[in-house]
């Protein structure tokens, strides 16, 4: 009875070994600015691709495995991971709002009180930012 259950236990955990997908934020690409600095790291990355794929004979798997490389480096860099879902009507501008509050919060782990304080009322000026913002989209 002893052998069946640690074999039940190890199937149960065992797993295929691969590699999970990521997933960027995508609505970024929505403002003209993250879209345009998108395609210029993008078009770098593809040029300095092929610059290198002109210097010697390729297969295509290794052609497939630079471009796929090329794009999820860029989308890494310049959209960063998707953390949360967001609601379609929040505008790019709520959302980076919403980061620079993040960082804000970050921040107020201050040690004298005249620092935090300080990093109290940034806060609570960039969070009603962010409020203000949300009511308008």
């Amino acid at each position: 009875m002893q052998v069946s259950k640690t074999k039940l236990k190890l199937k149960k955990h065992w797993t295929m070994g691969r590699t999970k997908s990521q997933n960027f934020s995508t609505a970024f690409l929505q403002d003209n600015n993250k879209r345009n600095k998108f395609k210029i790291v993008l078009s770098n990355k593809f040029q300095a691709f092929h610059n290198l794929i002109n210097g010697e004979g390729t297969t295509v798997e290794s052609n497939w495995k630079g471009i796929k490389e090329a794009i999820t480096e860029t989308c890494h860099e310049v959209l960063g991971h998707k953390k949360h879902h967001h609601k379609e009507w929040i505008i790019v501008d709520t959302l980076d709002k919403i980061q620079e509050r993040w960082n804000k919060a970050a921040i107020n782990n201050s040690r004298t009180r005249a620092e935090k304080a300080k990093a109290q009322a940034e806060y609570t000026k960039v969070n009603k930012q962010v409020k203000w913002s949300i009511r308008i989209d």
